[in-house]
């Protein structure tokens, strides 16, 4: 959806943009070609890889982009090293890029044989080898029904721990053959994989996902200037429940009491929606990439 990210982002062809999610670089190179020489945009990933493939993809652009390796959720502290107020937009893709899934081999997808990792970045934190390991039962199962909404998680758990005890789980194919042991597969035309929940959750865990978008809205509407906007690409109902919550939060401003007859907070609106709906990929686009049929776009502008 790179046409409607654009036409919803750029407000100011001469502003300062962030691209919270650079990945390798597809929405950063549409950005900055559509900025004037003026413009000027911060490229942040966690992922090392990513923002080495960025780096020389975007490279003829010279001192119109600034890459950093962080997280978005750390936004306001790369402003501030950056000697940035307020940028006019901010864009993130939530979802994972194709070669993270494909090319990584650290065990995002279930399609192919690879270590149980799922750190978007390699030197920090826990694996998902490591949590099924030392977590428990109870907790497992807490982790695939709130971040993977798996009904049957409880299940799951159970036999990861059984089976924990008799030898480590190491790789994605034990890790999926053990739920396919749990779970059978639907007969429906079109129905996920039986792993695709709990491979949601562990990797949303791993990599604390919900705790750093939380972050970066709470921060939004201080980081972004007025006429900006904040545009986010979710590809799941747990991020896309946080950002339309967040949007109607800003938009309703006051947050006094029903009973009482006059604003006490003083608080306003900080954000308007601009479109009323979350914004759904063409049937073109799915066509031609089947990732992106998950996909829904929202977007905020700063009031």
């Amino acid at each position: 959806m790179v046409h409607e990210v654009i036409e919803d982002l750029i407000t100011l062809r001469n502003g300062i943009y962030v691209d919270g999610t650079v990945g390798t670089g597809g929405h950063s190179e549409a950005i900055l070609r559509d900025l004037r020489e003026e413009g000027r945009l911060i490229g942040l990933d966690r992922d090392p890889e990513a923002i080495r493939a960025a780096g020389e993809r975007l490279a003829p652009f010279g001192e119109k982009i600034r890459l950093v390796k962080t997280s978005y959720a750390d936004l306001g502290q790369v402003m501030q090293d950056l000697g940035v107020e307020r940028v006019h937009g901010v864009f993130l893709d939530l979802g994972m890029s194709t070669s993270q899934l494909d090319y990584s081999r650290r065990g995002f997808s279930f399609s192919r044989d690879e270590p149980l990792d799922m750190r978007m970045d390699p030197e920090e934190g826990e694996t998902a080898r490591d949590l099924l390991r030392n977590l428990s039962a109870r907790e497992l199962e807490h982790i695939f029904k709130s971040y993977g909404e798996e009904k049957r998680g409880k299940i799951i758990a159970a036999r990861i721990k059984r089976e924990e005890r008799k030898a480590p789980i190491d790789s994605t194919l034990q890790l999926v053959n053990l739920i396919l042991s749990v779970v059978p597969r639907s007969r429906r035309p079109g129905a996920k994989h039986p792993a695709t929940k709990t491979f949601q959750a562990l990797r949303i865990a791993v990599n604390r996902e919900l705790e750093h978008l939380a972050a970066l809205l709470e921060k939004a509407p201080r980081l972004i200037s007025e006429g900006g906007r904040l545009v986010i690409l979710t590809y799941h109902s747990l991020e896309d429940r946080m950002v339309k919550q967040a949007i109607k939060d800003w938009e309703t401003g006051c947050r006094c009491p029903s009973d009482l007859p006059a604003c006490a907070c003083g608080r306003g609106p900080l954000f308007r929606r601009l479109h009323k709906k979350g914004v759904k990929p063409g049937q073109w686009e799915i066509e031609e990439n089947p990732r992106s049929r998950s996909a829904t776009l929202r977007t905020a502008e700063r009031i």
